[in-house]
């Protein structure tokens, strides 16, 4: 039986997080994203939620964001092959027929059941990573044309939103991020001001900010994540990304980490131009389905 709900609390919501990390044991890739959980976590946008229930057990989920409208979905390992999968993407489908599908790995469960729903694959986001070399001690690169200092909770929401908005305004998800979404993020335990850095034009007082850069560090992990580097459009051109990026990568070695990830979209070329440049080699691919 499929539940749709516009809101999962409580015990339904803990269900659903136990789900999504049994998925991700069994798979060896995440089974949501994070955008998806925080809407579970701390919910910021209106999106519907799908529940497949086998004797009152939770055996799959889907999440569906219908502004976008994009959706995913998991189904319990001990559930698979037994058409919940495809349930669930009939019940998304239903309520936006023109939802785009995320799966992460892009596993052989996932391209089958996009090859019975007769989808195709309208975009890839690859998951990068390089190893971080011995650089205790150096020091943070820095820019002529820039002044960089660290995020203040409280104060910059706003200007990192707008740079946020202008430098990916063509981007999906990302140019779609409010205050209430950053500030969901300020609530996650990895949240560490230290490294969101944002990028002013040197001497121009009360300047919006030409750039910023945000690593995401989960505690106990040895690896962390160039989680959003953005640069406005008025101010491509001028290194300011490879600048940030080995900011980033300077800053994650000297807090002993061995590697950064990121993800970035595949026809993106100039970011991956850069990023190829500071020695990150793909290592994943999500796609999404439609």
């Amino acid at each position: 039986m499929i539940r749709q709900l516009d809101r999962v609390a409580g015990e339904a919501c803990s269900d659903v997080l136990a789900l999504a990390e049994d998925v991700a044991r069994e798979d060896g890739v995440p089974a949501l994203s994070e955008q998806t959980l925080l809407e579970l976590r701390h919910p910021v946008r209106q999106v519907h939620h799908f529940l497949a229930d086998d004797d009152g057990r939770l055996v799959g989920y889907a999440q569906l964001d219908p502004a976008a409208p994009s959706a995913e979905l998991a189904v319990a390992p001990a559930a698979r092959r037994r058409g919940v999968g495809r349930a669930l993407l009939d019940a998304v489908r239903a309520a936006a027929p023109d939802a785009a599908v995320w799966a992460h790995g892009n596993l052989t469960g996932a391209q089958a059941l996009a090859a019975s729903a007769g989808l195709r694959v309208v975009r890839e986001l690859l998951q990068m990573s390089a190893p971080l070399g011995p650089l205790d001690g150096a020091a943070l690169p820095g820019h002529p044309a820039v002044t960089v200092r660290t995020f203040a909770p409280g104060r910059d929401e706003q200007d990192w939103v707008t740079l946020n908005a202008r430098a990916f305004a063509h981007h999906p998800e990302q140019g779609r991020m409010t205050v209430a979404d950053l500030q969901a993020r300020e609530a996650e335990d990895w949240f560490d001001p230290t490294l969101l850095w944002l990028a002013y034009p040197t001497g121009a007082a009360d300047a919006a900010p030409a750039a910023s850069m945000w690593v995401k560090v989960v505690p106990g992990e040895s690896s962390g994540e160039i989680y959003a580097l953005g640069v406005d459009p008025d101010a491509q051109g001028q290194g300011l990304g490879g600048m940030l990026t080995r900011r980033a990568m300077v800053e994650l070695a000297r807090r002993g980490l061995h590697s950064a990830t990121l993800y970035v979209e595949g026809d993106n070329d100039a970011a991956l131009r850069t990023y190829q440049k500071e020695g990150f080699r793909c290592v994943a691919i999500d796609v999404q389905y439609r």
